[in-house]
């Protein structure tokens, strides 16, 4: 990106940028046998999760440094820590799309859909939360919330829910287009983290300055 740019701006359209790349990858990637063109809604359902778990992930891989002494790691654990939220509550009505597109209607009382809607509302209610907690209690959260989701999605059973067809699928450029817009996603959480960085001030707990990749 132009250095010449605010930073502000900068990680702004970096991540819109990058949206707009993943939307495109999903909307014009190949057909599948059974789904046919409609596995392109399942592009971007699939790899907005991924891109959810994974902000999350290093969410709780920043508190468990920061419970380790890094306690700049405080910062970035919470700010990928919401995005990782807003990426999970984001997509939700992109579930919504995907069953309306593949089922021909919603199936709220899918499993799958019920754990997301669960891990939606108590995620969300630990990131408030941590905000009234003294700030170690962020990376606690975060650390907490990550197993948290391992244990449920591992103990919740599928009806209509496939396992990932893009994990399982032979067909290499349907794989290719999935990992692409996951990285495109993954791209645009990076983003909005450092946009929140630039945006946000410091509060004590993280004055010490840390190199985020």
């Amino acid at each position: 990106m132009c250095p010449y740019i605010p930073a502000r701006w900068r990680w702004a359209l970096e991540a819109l940028l990058l949206l707009n790349v993943a939307v495109f990858l999903a909307l014009v990637g190949p057909p599948e046998r059974t789904l046919g063109p409609n596995i392109r809604a399942v592009y971007l359902h699939g790899a907005w999760i991924w891109a959810a778990l994974i902000a999350l992930a290093v969410a709780a891989g920043y508190g468990l440094k920061a419970l380790l002494g890094d306690s700049a790691a405080l910062r970035w654990s919470r700010l990928w820590g919401w995005v990782g939220m807003a990426l999970w509550w984001l997509y939700l009505p992109l579930s919504l799309w995907a069953m309306q597109t593949n089922w021909n209607g919603l199936f709220l009382s899918e499993p799958r859909w019920r754990a997301g809607v669960e891990l939606a509302i108590v995620g969300l209610l630990l990131q408030v939360a941590a905000l009234f907690l003294p700030p170690r209690a962020t990376a606690w959260i975060n650390v907490g919330f990550l197993a948290l989701i391992i244990v449920r999605l591992s103990l919740t059973e599928r009806v209509l829910h496939p396992p990932s067809p893009m994990l399982t699928s032979r067909a290499w450029l349907i794989q290719l287009t999935f990992f692409a817009t996951l990285l495109a996603l993954v791209g645009m959480a990076r983003a909005w983290v450092h946009w929140l960085h630039v945006v946000l001030p410091p509060w004590p707990a993280s004055q010490a300055t840390s190199s985020e990749p």
